[in-house]
């Protein structure tokens, strides 16, 4: 899968051969945003345009604009494995989100160092 970001927002696309042409969605919306180019930078250029369309209607609309992330997510866990955590962070003198978030950014950090 290949990825363009543009203000935040992430759009993956694909080659279609019998079109000629590389069409694309924003992901991680309820909302539907599509971009489409015949080359690289016609993409990058419809990806920026279809996003700043959407910020223009939402802004007209006075609605406001989904973000890709909220920063925000729920987890279901065992309750045995709640309690472990939640151990473990008070022995590491910080809050369960805390330390969750750190281990998690840790982890992400390893995997694309």
């Amino acid at each position: 899968m290949s990825i363009l970001t543009y203000k935040g927002y992430q759009g993956s696309f694909e080659y279609d051969p019998d079109a000629d042409i590389f069409h694309g969605d924003v992901l991680h919306l309820i909302d539907v945003i599509t971009f489409q180019g015949r080359s690289i930078d016609e993409l990058k250029a419809a990806l920026a345009e279809s996003i700043e369309v959407y910020l223009e209607y939402c802004a007209k609309k006075g609605k406001e604009p989904q973000k890709p992330f909220s920063g925000t997510f729920n987890v279901r866990l065992t309750p045995e494995i709640h309690r472990r955590l939640a151990v473990q962070a008070a022995h590491d003198g910080v809050s369960l989100n805390k330390w969750v978030a750190k281990t998690l950014e840790e982890a992400v950090s390893e995997q694309h160092a």
